[in-house]
């Protein structure tokens, strides 16, 4: 089994409205950063994914902005492969299947922004693609939206892939 690390729209924007800041988003940063340090003294592949919001010119996550870079804690290293979407799932549209089957992947390790949107859809579309997941439990995040709060968004996330999506383990049990 050939695993990869793959962090999904950690960027500056994500951490840039005061009013949507994500659960515990300094730990989970901190996490994925070690996470990374971990993958790469494996030799493991090191996937990140970037929102690129299309025909959204007002929205923090567009090329040029300050809110499009990712978050520099865990910023992808001159070499290191970055797929850039413009939809929830990080296959949808994009070359990350192929670029993965190339390189023997077939087990993720998933971490990454926001979990009821990119992440949930992107464990989706690996399964249905016939990857085994791993979902990083305390290294994803969200913020509170209008009718739940982050923290609770983040646990319901990792009990609903438990079920049939995906192992959920903290960061500290996971293996390259």
């Amino acid at each position: 089994m050939s695993k990869a690390l793959v962090i999904i729209d950690v960027q500056k924007g994500m951490w840039g409205h005061p009013d949507y800041p994500p659960y515990d988003g300094d730990g989970v940063v901190a996490r994925i950063a070690d996470l990374i340090a971990r993958a790469r003294a494996m030799k493991a592949p090191v996937m990140y994914v970037q929102h690129h919001a299309e025909g959204e010119p007002n929205h923090p996550l567009q090329p040029g902005k300050p809110g499009f870079p990712f978050h520099d804690a865990i910023a992808p290293r001159p070499g290191d492969d970055v797929t850039v979407k413009h939809k929830s799932s990080a296959f949808h549209g994009t070359d990350l299947d192929a670029k993965l089957k190339a390189r023997g992947i077939d087990h993720l390790v998933v971490t990454g922004m926001q979990s009821e949107y990119c992440v949930d859809s992107t464990i989706r579309g690996a399964v249905e693609r016939g990857y085994q997941v791993t979902l990083v439990a305390d290294a994803h995040s969200t913020g509170d939206t209008r009718v739940a709060r982050a923290k609770d968004i983040v646990a319901i996330q990792n009990d609903t892939m438990a079920w049939d999506f995906a192992t959920v383990v903290p960061a500290a049990e996971v293996t390259f």
